[in-house]
């Protein structure tokens, strides 16, 4: 039956692009059902991308769980063939929790899955396919590749145990090179090992010059030699996408579940990755099965709800400034590293300023709001303080330190305190997920009461026993009579970036943290 074409959607259209490619390589059409016994997700939750599973009770008293994963879907369902090379895709909704929302999503992916005797040539023909899935969506488009064997050596040493194995994770997610820095130094790791992390974390992505590096990085490493992953990139360089594909050491999975090469996948003008995959062998072994694994998805649904919102390249990078102080200290960074801009610091109502000639476009926002702009793309970069980072969590890159607005983050107590163990500590704060986190790893109740000012007053009047907040002085505890018990974290301004500008606009994005870090130094 023919279907008029004015009659689908874009991503309609999408999807059937993507199952006439897939099926033109041998892959074969896969089916499953929505629901599975929520015993089977909860026992592999750290698989998923969200904890969250939706849930529901059968006509026979069964706990069920809407379908939260594809891949992990497929391989409770399929035959383990470990000598046999199975090939599938499929289209299917998944059921989580939305990225910042808190509620429950049915998201449509399109994916694939190649089980079995996988050979690295598999693997390499998987990643090809994936790169020719987003040139359906896109002339624009860029995956990103990296290897966990790197970071399976450096979170593998007996130094990094216990919170600092997540610490180290997830700066270099972060790239935050600084941190990996303070971690290395903290623990007493090898400097060797320090300056393979940061030397992988500093290198160009471009494959032409990413290749020979790893080559001999990998030859030096003894855990390494035997990793097929320089030769894969090798291979991906010579084939028709090369200019579409980059290294990138911060694109990470659980190494649960992963091993050797994972990916990820940007289109232009869509802030977050829209395709992401790897290696699973891992994940095959824990669920029993002798097979190789390798497998991607496109978020479908993510590219059709953006498809009228994409803007395109763009001549300039948008940064978004926090209102107040703190932001005028971190635009006189970018002037003294000579992305100035005429009036900004003048005209206290206007919110945009742009600088043609320098490419740069200013805007204004609430400091709380800058983490916002930033990971949903309407900014490249920005800046933001580390105590709102650490609070809202937002998926950015945070690549330096700009030494401005510091402070420091802590348990603050009047001059009497006693504390009662047999009770729930109150705690006001403007801060409530800093504050849960720092207690919860001492294992300790609290009553968190959430204020938006005059957090010094609440254990002045009895509304709570302690306060977490930003001390810079210290001179309004001193008049409140109360003083600091314990400093969870320092805080300064940081320069974030969004995970998907970055892809696109690696060298202008280094070049202008390049030129802060030197304005940075100036100033001391």
């Amino acid at each position: 039956m023919f279907i008029e074409d004015s009659l689908l959607s874009y991503g309609e259209k999408l999807v059937l692009k993507l199952k006439e490619l897939y099926s033109s390589r041998g892959y074969l059409p896969y089916r499953m059902s929505r629901f599975e016994e929520y015993d089977f997700y909860a026992e592999n939750k750290d698989f998923l991308l969200s904890d969250r599973v939706m849930t529901f009770t059968d006509t026979n008293g069964k706990l069920m769980a809407m379908r939260p994963d594809v891949t992990l879907s497929i391989i409770r369902n399929s035959k383990d063939l470990p000598n046999t090379l199975r090939k599938l895709y499929y289209h299917e909704n998944v059921y989580r929790s939305g990225r910042g929302s808190g509620t429950f999503r049915e998201i449509p992916q399109t994916g694939l899955e190649c089980l079995g005797s996988v050979t690295a040539e598999d693997t390499a023909g998987v990643i090809l396919l994936a790169a020719e899935s987003l040139s359906v969506i896109s002339d624009r488009f860029v995956i990103a590749l990296s290897d966990l064997s790197v970071l399976e050596d450096c979170l593998g040493l007996p130094e990094f145990s216990g919170t600092a194995r997540p610490d180290l994770l997830k700066a270099v997610q972060e790239k935050n090179c600084g941190e990996v820095q303070r971690l290395f130094r903290d623990y007493n790791v090898s400097p060797e090992k320090e300056k393979i992390l940061i030397t992988l974390m500093n290198l160009s992505g471009k494959l032409s010059e990413a290749c020979p590096v790893l080559e001999r990085l990998y030859s030096e490493v003894r855990n390494l030699r035997d990793s097929t992953f320089p030769g894969l990139l090798k291979q991906l360089s010579q084939s028709s996408f090369s200019e579409n594909f980059r290294f990138d050491i911060s694109v990470t999975a659980d190494m649960n579940y992963y091993n050797g090469v994972i990916f990820k996948g940007y289109t232009d003008g869509i802030p977050e990755a829209v395709l992401s995959g790897g290696r699973y062998d891992r994940l095959m072994r824990k669920m029993k099965r002798t097979s190789r694994a390798v497998g991607f998805a496109v978020y479908t649904g993510l590219i059709e709800s953006n498809e009228s919102r994409k803007t395109g390249p763009g001549s300039f990078l948008n940064i978004a400034l926090p209102k107040g102080r703190l932001g005028e200290s971190v635009y006189r960074l970018f002037e003294n590293a000579g992305f100035g801009c005429p009036g900004i610091l003048e005209d206290r109502r206007k919110l945009v300023f742009e600088n043609p000639e320098k490419g740069v476009r200013y805007f204004w926002v609430k400091p709380m709001d800058v983490p916002v702009y930033v990971e949903r793309g309407t900014a490249d970069i920005g800046a933001a303080g580390q105590d709102v980072l650490s609070e809202l969590e937002p998926v950015v890159y945070n690549i330096l330190d700009l030494e401005t607005g510091i402070c420091k983050m802590a348990e603050a107590v009047p001059e009497d305190y006693r504390e009662d163990l047999s009770a729930p500590l109150r705690v006001a704060t403007k801060y409530p997920g800093i504050a849960g986190h720092y207690y919860r790893l001492q294992g300790r109740e609290i009553d968190i009461i959430k204020l938006n000012g005059s957090i010094e007053a609440a254990p002045v009047l009895g509304l709570s026993d302690v306060i977490v907040d930003i001390v810079e002085t210290g001179k309004t505890l001193r008049e409140n009579h109360l003083h600091i018990k314990e400093i969870i974290m320092p805080v300064s301004a940081r320069l974030i970036v969004n995970e998907s500008s970055f892809a696109f606009r690696e060298e202008r994005i280094r070049d202008l943290a390049g030129r802060l870090a030197e304005a940075v130094r100036g100033k001391k």
